[in-house]
């Protein structure tokens, strides 16, 4: 009876949290077909014959802030970024656990000790670094997303990496594969749930950034966080319809990717942060 209880308890817990994490979502997608002022007037409200505005503020929004070209910066600087923080990220880790040697190891608490350096911190300096450099462009950001993403994806692939049986890559080179083969035949197979992981954490901390693509390319390549921020008019003046719209449109992408690899992502934490 007790255990029931406990797991009763536990569910009405979940439940609560889930109804606070969803509900911001479920009022910004109600208010997203409200007209401006009622928006303003009942945003809790659902929205009724007289308040609906059908898609005229997904119309407006598209229009206001150039949302196919946002949408295509976007979506090239998150997949472009993610495919190349997970795939080198994953060849390092392996380098840095298979060879052990002092220097390995120093390069390897240099990407830990990455994690925790504030961005504020390396903020000024990186602009201008990336100015010198002509980063300010999407194939640059990249460069920068690499750097900053390669921390946290070198900690987790090495944990996982460590919990591979040396045996394995032993047996591999007896048959003939070289270091690039062994990689990718044997080891990145055995590293799908971890990098799975990499891809749904940077993709979801790359493709909602704000103050990076800002301060580094702009507004001439603006990206959905930057273009939405545009919809905020002078002097307080905002199209609260359009807004509402446009932050619907900009985080549906990367909830539906979170909803499809989910399932793998506390598997790959749990492998790559307490194995080995």
């Amino acid at each position: 009876m007790k255990r029931r209880a406990a797991n009763l308890l536990f569910f009405i817990l979940m439940c609560v949290l889930a109804v606070i994490f969803v509900l911001p979502i479920l009022i910004v997608l109600f208010n997203s077909f409200k007209g401006q002022f009622f928006i303003a007037s009942a945003p809790f409200r659902l929205p009724t014959v007289d308040t609906f505005a059908g898609i005229r503020n997904y119309v407006a929004g598209i229009e206001k802030i150039g949302f196919f070209s946002a949408l295509g910066y976007s979506f090239f600087i998150t997949v472009t970024s993610v495919f190349l923080l997970v795939l080198l990220s994953a060849m390092t880790a392996w380098f840095l656990v298979r060879v052990k040697n002092r220097y390995t190891s120093a390069l390897y608490y240099t990407f830990v000790f990455s994690m925790i350096v504030p961005f504020q911190m390396v903020m000024y300096t990186m602009s201008r670094m990336a100015n010198l450099l002509g980063l300010e462009n999407p194939v640059g950001i990249v460069v920068l997303y690499l750097g900053f993403g390669a921390g946290l994806s070198v900690f987790l692939f090495s944990g996982f990496v460590r919990s591979i049986p040396i045996a394995i890559e032993e047996a591999a080179q007896i048959d003939g594969c070289n270091p690039l083969t062994m990689f990718f035949r044997v080891i990145f197979p055995l590293l799908r749930p971890s990098a799975i992981t990499v891809a749904v954490l940077n993709a979801m901390w790359i493709w909602n950034d704000y103050l990076l693509p800002y301060l580094v390319i702009g507004t001439r390549y603006k990206t959905l966080p930057v273009a939405v921020q545009y919809l905020q008019g002078g002097y307080g003046s905002r199209d609260m319809g359009a807004l509402m719209a446009m932050l619907v449109l900009s985080i549906l992408p990367i909830i539906l990717f979170y909803a499809l690899a989910q399932k793998y992502i506390i598997r790959g934490v749990v492998a790559g942060a307490v194995k080995g």
